[in-house]
């Protein structure tokens, strides 16, 4: 895709001379949005790449929004395909308001690969027309050898190169420049360099960061399964956007497969939910596990949810529930345009803040597990499974690790203290989804190693991405009893921009003190409305070496696999390029969630925030190219650098036409 320099060419003088008379109130209809996107609509280039690219078969909506004149409307719409005749089934007109139409034709697909031109022809009532062509393209898929009967992505959200490496060393005792063991994630044989930007920005959120996996689309942060659209208020604009099918239902549909999410995060979250649902808003919890069941359930054979999150599920009228009477408001419930539930063959919902989600869910047969004692009674014959063992986020894997070595129960441990590791979750999701006899997609996301290094918490992040590769080596062993199995190993994004700036050259004992000495003033640093106001310790920066001062730090590996402590002696020390506002005093933080700027001030080391201004505490996603590491059926198309959305396609080539 190339960007052409604008030239203004002169107008006949005929034109000039109609247009004279031309005021606002009579111009011509036009089209100033056109979906899927294209660069053909955006800047007039034909050219690859294409920015919106569909399987064969994979259904999408065709949307536009036009303008009119005022108080005129649009009184019929078409699409056609290479400007052949209007494609089959209704086109809905909705009328948005500020002298705005949208037109859609919902749940399109063509099985004809190539790239094509789709074009909305629409009709003002006064009989003045207007048109608009955008392109896309149609994947095929080649037959080249046995087909992948499993798909396992696994996400370590937030996941860059840093974060992987300081696991490796955390868990691998570096000795004379050579691990003593490797991650289980680094033994997958193929690797590739992701490319990370969302529809609307270089830096993605989670949702497109995700979505681009299940659809093979871009979206624009904070939407998912869906494209941007131009309703901004009402009922219905959370839930209108047009569509995109997601590879669950895809093979759902054509093959029969199953469909499996578990996270560490509330269900809600952005990660699972770019693999089972369609909203413009990510936050709009009730609605998107309403719509885990009545949509992903029926569409998607979705067989297993598991995470946090539970406050969705009850009665708004219990305890703990964080269900929405509403759906506009934040956390809001789903209801959609007609068109789309027509369209889609889906429920159009309804607004009820008093559904009993887990009982719904049990009535479709699935076994409920609340926490890590009733997921282990799970009975073998068991086809469907829904564990919700938080009403949040699910703690991080240091503080559960903690609790069952009979440490101190920090966060929300006390309150939910039988919480599944994400191997233990992963495990049950195996042995639920391999009923199926035509296989499944099973997404799996570590979570907190993007929600900590947000927060800058070291050791957390570093804990959950160990945890994570647990769970990958879980993966890993079904994945060898089951060879027509891929396995995706990937991020959304990177988070923070991290990296291993090297090793204490103190002992632990020596870092403690100085975390109390309080600055070279001998008073405590203190914020004020505009940010921190410390004077800075020098003791605490000064500990930090680099190159041959870094060394080999050596952690201590107990039997369930995780550091007997992370604060050793000369421990591994990590910067953050994305930071938000923090004091750092490099010891672990006894406590989790608690804001860079409101820890550790007694040791009065401030390092101000790079990404988000004076007084932010959050540390942020960057730009940066994420790896990839694949094993298994088709894991061989998995090399270079490559668009995210790729990794969609290169999937399914695997499913549905096969690969060595």
């Amino acid at each position: 895709m190339k960007l052409k320099p604008l030239r203004l060419l002169p107008l006949p003088l005929s034109c000039c001379l109609l247009t004279a008379g031309i005021t606002a109130a009579s111009a011509a209809p036009a089209v100033t949005r056109l979906n899927p996107p294209s660069a053909l609509f955006t800047f007039g280039d034909p050219s690859p790449p294409y920015i919106a690219r569909f399987a064969v078969g994979q259904r999408f909506d065709l949307q536009a929004t036009l303008s009119v004149d005022e108080g005129k409307s649009i009184k019929s719409a078409t699409f056609s395909l290479d400007d052949g005749a209007p494609l089959p089934g209704t086109v809905s007109i909705t009328d948005l308001g500020s002298n705005r139409f949208s037109v859609a034709l919902r749940a399109f697909s063509s099985t004809v690969a190539g790239v094509h031109t789709f074009t909305v022809t629409a009709v003002q009532n006064d009989n003045q027309p207007a048109q608009a062509t955008g392109n896309l393209e149609i994947v095929g898929f080649t037959t080249a050898g046995k087909k992948a009967k499993n798909i396992i992505y696994l996400i370590g959200d937030g996941m860059g190169i840093a974060h992987r490496t300081a696991a490796r060393i955390i868990t691998g005792n570096v000795k004379m420049g050579k691990p003593e063991s490797t991650l289980a994630m680094d033994r997958l044989p193929s690797t590739a360099l992701i490319n990370t930007a969302s529809l609307n920005s270089i830096v993605t959120d989670s949702a497109p960061g995700a979505a681009c996996y299940s659809t093979g689309n871009k979206s624009n942060n904070n939407q998912e399964g869906v494209f941007p659209d131009d309703t901004t208020s009402g009922t219905l604009n959370k839930w209108d956007n047009p569509r995109v099918e997601h590879m669950g239902s895809y093979l759902a549909r054509t093959q029969g497969k199953a469909l499996g999410i578990v996270t560490t995060a509330d269900v809600e979250d952005a990660t699972p939910a770019s693999f089972a649902v369609h909203a413009q808003d990510r936050g709009a919890g009730t609605g998107i596990c309403d719509m885990f069941l009545d949509e992903a359930v029926a569409k998607a054979n979705r067989r297993v949810l598991m995470g946090g999150g539970r406050r969705w599920f009850l009665p708004q009228s219990t305890p703990g529930s964080g269900r929405v009477g509403s759906t506009t408001a934040g956390g809001a419930d789903y209801q959609l345009p007609p068109d789309i539930a027509a369209g889609w063959g889906v429920p159009e919902g309804i607004v009820d803040p008093e559904r009993d989600l887990i009982l719904a869910f049990q009535n479709q047969g699935f076994f409920y597990a609340s926490n890590r004692t009733t997921l282990n009674e799970l009975p073998a014959n068991e086809d469907r499974l829904l564990g919700l063992f938080h009403s949040g986020n699910m703690d991080i894997a240091m503080d559960k690790i903690a609790s069952r070595r009979g440490g101190a129960k920090v966060g929300s441990v006390a309150a939910f203290p039988d919480q599944p590791m994400l191997d233990e979750m992963t495990d049950k999701a195996l042995q639920v989804l391999s009923k199926n006899p035509l296989g499944f997609v099973l997404m799996i996301e570590g979570a907190s190693i993007d929600k900590q290094a947000h927060n800058m918490d070291t050791e957390r992040w570093i804990l959950d991405t160990v945890e994570f590769d647990k769970s990958i080596a879980r993966v890993m062993a079904f994945q060898e009893a089951n060879p027509d199995t891929l396995i995706i190993v990937t991020a959304d994004h990177e988070c923070a921009g991290i990296n291993l700036i090297g090793s204490a050259n103190v002992t632990n004992a020596t870092l403690v003190t100085r975390s109390t000495q309080k600055g070279n003033d001998g008073v405590q640093g203190v914020t004020s409305g505009t940010g921190p106001v410390p004077d800075g310790q020098s003791t605490l920066r000064s500990v930090v070496g680099t190159y041959d001062a870094a060394g080999f730090p050596q952690y201590t590996l107990n039997g369930d696999g995780y550091p007997a402590t992370m604060d050793v002696d000369f421990k591994l020390l990590i910067g953050y390029a994305g930071s938000g506002d923090r004091y750092e005093d490099w010891l672990t933080n006894p406590a989790p969630n608690v804001a860079g700027v409101s820890r550790d001030v007694q040791g009065d080391f401030f390092l101000p925030g790079q990404a988000t201004g004076a007084g932010a505490s959050n540390a942020v996603h960057t730009a940066s190219d994420i790896p990839l590491s694949a094993g298994g059926r088709g894991a061989s198309q998995f090399t270079g650098v490559m668009d995210n959305t790729e990794v969609y396609f290169k999937a399914l080539q695997a499913a549905v036409g096969g690969a060595k």
